[in-house]
């Protein structure tokens, strides 16, 4: 895997690869990270994948991260 790009972004680190004809967006926040592959072919180039990452899509995945937090933290509350 390829690192094509680490994306500045204030709430989140934000890598771009480039692996097996997919681009591979991967967002990070403390423990928790987020994937998301794209075909080579749904796009033209990096910079196409990097203007998918506008506020409104930033603004879902920190939502996605909250969610996936608290789950953890319940299942860790429930099976202490």
């Amino acid at each position: 895997m390829r690192v094509i790009a680490d994306i500045p972004n204030p709430h989140v680190k934000i890598t771009l690869h480039s692996y097996n004809g997919k681009y591979i967006l991967k967002l990070e926040k403390a423990n928790l990270e987020q994937i998301y592959k794209i075909e080579e072919t749904e796009v033209n180039g990096d910079e196409d994948v990097k203007a998918l990452i506008d506020d409104e899509f930033i603004e879902a995945v920190l939502n996605r991260f909250q969610d996936m937090r608290d789950a953890f933290v319940s299942t860790i509350r429930r099976n202490e």
